[in-house]
């Protein structure tokens, strides 16, 4: 733990941020020339659509919460390969997670609130 946030969270986090930097370098349609400079090609990034976005995020959360319900029923059934702290770690990824995707809808209702609370 440091300061109150645990270890693989932090790891997780960089290992999301890493991804995310990966992909928009890769679409970025920036090309290296001789000298080592960037320059911009004719080829713009693909745009994400909103709703395509939430889906995917929405997909993730549940693929980890069954692979935790899998850990879990491995581990109740005896499978020596599975451990108990890879249980645990894995059922908090899953909490964490959701608590993530109840958090990002909570503001999604709060700003949908806003907008139609709006006048004009």
């Amino acid at each position: 733990m440091i300061n109150g946030i645990d270890r693989t969270r932090i790891d997780a986090m960089v290992a999301q941020l890493s991804a995310a930097a990966a992909r928009m370098e890769a679409g970025s349609g920036l090309k290296r020339v001789s000298d080592g400079a960037e320059q911009v090609g004719s080829v713009a990034p693909p745009k994400v659509d909103f709703a395509d976005a939430l889906k995917a995020s929405l997909d993730q959360v549940n693929q980890v919460q069954m692979n935790s319900q899998q850990l879990g029923q491995q581990f109740a059934m005896g499978d020596d390969k599975v451990s108990l702290s890879d249980v645990m770690i894995s059922m908090q990824k899953a909490n964490i997670s959701f608590q993530t995707a109840v958090q990002v809808r909570n503001k999604l209702v709060s700003a949908y609130h806003d907008i139609m609370n709006m006048q004009i």
